[in-house]
């Protein structure tokens, strides 16, 4: 973006790039892809001749969700080679961001993976209606689909993250004192306190990225899941600790190996249980959990 355009179009792109980010990050799961989009938007923006714009919220949306639908199906062929789970690219993210109840679920890792067993277009409707309220017509021409076709595609889309999503939202407050039982059990290596703590079928998701050791199928059960974290925990007998952050929304660990970060470990409660354990290893994928990335749905 040029720094030297102090005029209208940069004046609004400027006001709207949290949402812009925040847009993409959804429909992607990738930091550096949303800021890639971002820069795409930006380029198509300036040319715009914004006295035929209405909206141009709305318009600097619409070209989002195009781009981000563009690289969506790029990203989606580079899934299909990538070694190992593929998890979203975690996020630090400010306590103001936990506070909201809306966008905190809407970014949580748990929904994002479901979000990831969406077609492309599903995706980008879902995304759109449900965490941004964007009305059917504005839809329509961000994903070139008539109003009728984007209502069927958001109630299919419903339905299909409704049957995976988490059955409850769990409070930040009670996820962190879950967490802090698991952090607890972690540090002294004790498998019964492990075993807890986990819910009997819980699964672990370990993304490694084929650069850091990882499990390359989901560790399902939760003594299996237990067993693993402490063969972890003490292989070339390092030191592993788990260190209390807030990722994507949610409380997290940030993970390190005799003080050197490792990675972020994200879980997902129910029932007062973790049922979900979802390990960032991936280099490329932890240049976001040391400053806070703004997000907003408005």
């Amino acid at each position: 973006m040029r720094e030297d355009a102090a005029d209208p179009a940069t004046d609004t792109f400027v006001a709207h790039r949290n949402l812009l980010f925040t847009v993409a990050y959804e429909m992607l799961g990738s930091a550096a892809d949303a800021e890639d989009v971002l820069q795409e938007t930006w380029l198509r923006w300036v040319d715009v001749d914004l006295d035929r714009v209405r909206d141009r919220r709305a318009y600097l949306v619409r070209i989002t969700t195009r781009q981000a639908l563009n690289r969506l199906r790029t990203l989606t062929r580079r899934k299909e080679a990538y070694i190992g789970p593929w998890l979203p690219e975690p996020l630090l993210t400010a306590s103001d961001v936990a506070q909201d109840v809306e966008l905190a679920e809407s970014v949580s890792m748990a929904l994002m993976l479901v979000l990831e067993t969406l077609s492309p277009t599903e995706r980008a409707v879902f995304v759109l209606r449900e965490a941004f309220d964007v009305g059917y017509d504005e839809i329509a021409a961000a994903v070139d689909k008539s109003p009728a076709a984007v209502r069927q595609i958001a109630h299919r889309a419903r339905k299909h993250v409704d049957a995976r999503r988490p059955r409850e939202v769990v409070s930040a407050r009670e996820t962190r004192a879950v967490l802090e039982s698991f952090r607890h059990a972690l540090d002294t290596g004790d498998l019964q306190s492990l075993l807890d703590v986990l819910a009997p079928e819980v699964v672990m998701l370990n993304d490694g990225g084929g650069v850091k050791q990882a499990a390359r199928r989901p560790v399902v059960g939760a003594d299996k899941v237990a067993r693993f974290i402490l063969a972890t925990a003490g292989r070339n007998q390092a030191v592993l600790t788990g260190h209390p952050t807030l990722v994507n929304g949610s409380p997290a660990l940030l993970m390190r190996f005799d003080g050197e970060n490792d990675g972020v470990m994200a879980i997902r409660v129910e029932d007062g249980r973790i049922t979900g354990l979802y390990y960032v290893r991936n280099p490329e994928k932890l240049t976001r959990v040391t400053v806070e990335t703004p997000l907003t749905l408005r």
